[in-house]
């Protein structure tokens, strides 16, 4: 191989390193923090999560330890509708562990699964079950639904902040 052979694979060695740098940035994970209470974005949806405090469950569904509530005020801030499921709340412990959301039909507010239309706001409720101590900090954790092509993921104290 001759220099410009040499100077042609290197350039193409560097082209790729530049391409396959932009694809990583571009689907890398921005994560956007808050506190509970505060006005979050992600992807189209306008949230803000509230601490609701605990509680045992109901005559179906009783927690290992027990529930956290928290409130979620959604609104679409698109123009097209949008999806907004209980699998994209997750709670961190105090031990930076990761938990799902628990569905139980706790009341008319739970949220399971809900079609988000433009402008409209919605009020629901999840919770979470964890060893809870009053005196850690938690934190929520929304991620997008992968229909609404955001890397943006929310991170909202809403304990000891």
């Amino acid at each position: 191989m001759g220099q410009m052979g040499l100077v042609i694979v290197v350039g193409v060695i560097i082209a790729t390193m530049i391409a396959g740098m932009y694809t990583y940035t571009q689907y890398q994970t921005n994560y956007i923090t808050s506190v509970a209470g505060e006005v979050i974005i992600v992807g189209p949806v306008e949230y803000v999560i509230t601490f609701d405090g605990t509680h045992d469950g109901n005559k179906e569904t009783i927690p290992e330890n027990m529930f956290v509530k928290i409130g979620i005020t959604a609104k679409n801030i698109s123009n097209e509708k949008t999806l907004l499921s209980g699998g994209q709340f997750y709670i961190i412990d105090e031990k930076e562990q990761k938990h799902e959301a628990v569905y139980g039909k706790f009341s008319s507010k739970d949220l399971l699964m809900e079609v988000l239309e433009p402008n409209k706001p919605i009020e629901r409720t999840t919770q979470f079950d964890i060893p809870f101590d009053e005196e850690k900090q938690y934190k929520i954790i929304i991620r997008p639904q992968k229909e609404q092509a955001t890397a943006d993921t929310a991170v909202i104290c809403i304990t000891n902040c």
